[in-house]
């Protein structure tokens, strides 16, 4: 089978660097063949900071999924994040200048081009243009304004930018690895597509993705992105406390909150210890288990209070009809669940990427969520291009082919 048959999604984190490939089964769905994870060197929340040691990265996650799936790569879809990241509401208004004031596609296209003509600075470059609504000649609420009469057609959207050179040496590193890249994908917008339902989607729900060194935020009201920022905190800062507070090396505060961490000190039994292992010659010494939640559960409610401040700020609490959803590695730490419930006082839960076959018990755990949701991605507009396999496109195609996305997911 041609390479061409597969369709692959690299998460580029602070911590680890993940590699998931997608191949199309016998009947025409996908099925996850091979998973590489490898640890991040060479990325500092979400930024490029070493290209070469990224690069090696890079070749070692897709190599180790090469080796699971025995399929050779040659392009991908990768993930964008880091505090660089904003997004911005605008909205766009024309005159519908189809025969009769019937609305057709260069309507719509013409509406998003205008709301897209906002003003940023010549270092950031827009990623996407996401439509939330319509509205003809003053009734909003419409996802599907084509063949509509109007006089006046306008449009609500959600822009993403980020940083020029942060984009351009993601692609650096992946180019110099020996792969072609097919397009960059905000992360939290590729994990929504892995971990959130439609019901959710439309009821309003508030994605965290807690990663290592950032945690990325996504707002989904009535079916669309609202609100989109990043925190410049994450699991990193709370294995930094670990360090710092138990006098142990950052390797070793990184075992211990991943063995025997947890963010909420009600799940814990008073009389439960744990053993901090000796450094340097120093014998190991036993301590409370509530005593490592009492260090890790004050930096996790800071990082949830944050986010909270951000959607008082914006109006936002009221509506998250769907509650939260949080995904990512930060996401498994015990209690993380129970605690973020008791900040937001709105129902939480886990997210994992599910509805693929293949390698189930390898993908679908929290951190997979935005490689898996890269797949889905290319996947959705595959589906709607009628291809039978991915095509790889240069970069100066992107808006034409997000806004073929936008016209799939609305109409």
């Amino acid at each position: 089978m041609p390479a061409e048959d597969i369709i692959v999604g690299l998460d580029m984190g602070t911590t680890k660097v993940c590699a998931v490939i997608g191949e199309f089964n016998e009947n025409g769905s996908l099925d996850i063949i091979g998973v590489g994870v490898t640890p991040s060197q060479g990325i500092r929340r979400g930024v490029v900071i070493n290209i070469e040691a990224t690069m090696k990265s890079v070749s070692a996650a897709i190599e180790a999924a090469e080796m699971m799936s025995g399929r050779e790569v040659k392009s991908l879809i990768t993930g964008i994040a880091g505090a660089h990241i904003e997004g911005i509401n605008s909205r766009g208004v024309v005159a519908v200048t189809g025969r009769g004031r019937e609305i057709d596609k260069s309507d719509v296209t013409r509406v998003i081009e205008a709301a897209k003509a906002i003003v940023i600075p010549m270092d950031r470059e827009v990623l996407h243009v996401i439509p939330q609504e319509f509205i003809v000649d003053d009734q909003g609420g419409i996802k599907n304004p084509l063949d509509m009469i109007g006089v006046r057609l306008e449009a609500e959207v959600h822009i993403i930018t980020g940083s020029v050179t942060s984009a351009q040496n993601l692609l650096k590193c992946v180019n110099r690895a020996g792969f072609h890249v097919d397009d960059i994908v905000l992360q939290p917008l590729a994990s929504s597509k892995a971990v959130l339902s439609r019901d959710e989607r439309e009821m309003g729900v508030l994605l965290i993705d807690l990663g290592g060194g950032t945690t990325d935020i996504l707002v989904h009201l009535e079916g669309a992105p609202y609100h989109t920022d990043v925190i410049s905190l994450g699991g990193n800062q709370v294995t930094s406390d670990l360090s710092i507070m138990l006098k142990t090396p950052i390797e070793a505060a990184e075992k211990l909150k991943i063995q025997t961490g947890c963010c909420f000190l009600p799940l814990l039994d008073v009389d439960e210890e744990i053993v901090i292992p000796g450094v340097g010659g120093w014998p190991s010494a036993s301590m409370p288990r509530q005593e490592l939640c009492r260090i890790i559960q004050p930096r996790m409610t800071e990082i949830f209070q944050l986010v909270k401040d951000q959607m008082i700020k914006k109006g936002y609490m009221r509506l998250l009809g769907g509650g939260v959803v949080l995904t990512g590695g930060g996401a498994q730490l015990p209690g993380s669940v129970e605690l973020a419930a008791e900040v937001f006082e709105l129902p939480t839960r886990l997210g994992y990427p599910h509805g693929f076959g293949g390698l189930v018990a390898e993908y679908q755990r929290p951190e997979y969520s935005t490689a898996v949701g890269l797949i889905l991605y290319a996947l959705e507009e595959i589906e709607f291009q009628g291809a039978e396999v991915p095509q790889a496109r240069p970069r100066s195609e992107g808006f034409m082919r997000k806004f073929k996305e936008w016209m799939k997911e609305f109409f």
